[in-house]
């Protein structure tokens, strides 16, 4: 995906199936900084979601190493949170993220590393975890 799609309108569905767009990831892509580091996560899968690249490069340590996956991502499920609050400096998430890669369904689990750098969080790293 080279161009991200339309944003959401406000009272619309966020993609990470939290709350409606505008009360959940809507800031945090629009620039807001996450308050946590699960609060970064739903906002990093919304962008993946909609194919905001932008958005998932500057909110990482790395630089991206190719285009976003071109898959249709459908249901982020937050497993675990471990830190990552507002006065951590360091957190973990683990979830799973549910896509279509053509007709078949698949899912990615792991633990995404974060760590927060002058004030705002941004991405380390990820575990991949089993099933």
């Amino acid at each position: 995906m080279d161009r991200p799609a339309a944003r959401p309108a406000e009272d619309a569905p966020c993609p990470c199936g939290r709350a409606d767009f505008g009360r959940c990831c809507g800031p945090t892509l629009g620039g807001a900084p996450a308050r946590t580091a699960e609060d970064l996560m739903r906002a990093r899968f919304s962008a993946f979601a909609l194919g905001d690249a932008a958005f998932v490069a500057a909110t990482q340590a790395a630089p991206l190493s190719g285009p976003l996956p071109a898959v249709r991502w459908t249901k982020l499920k937050i497993e675990r949170v471990e830190g990552g609050g507002s006065d951590d400096v360091t957190g973990c998430v683990e979830f799973r993220a549910f896509f279509l890669a053509g007709r078949k369904r698949q899912v990615l689990h792991e633990t995404s590393r974060f760590a927060r750098r002058g004030g705002q969080w941004i991405y380390r790293d990820a575990v991949p975890r089993g099933g």
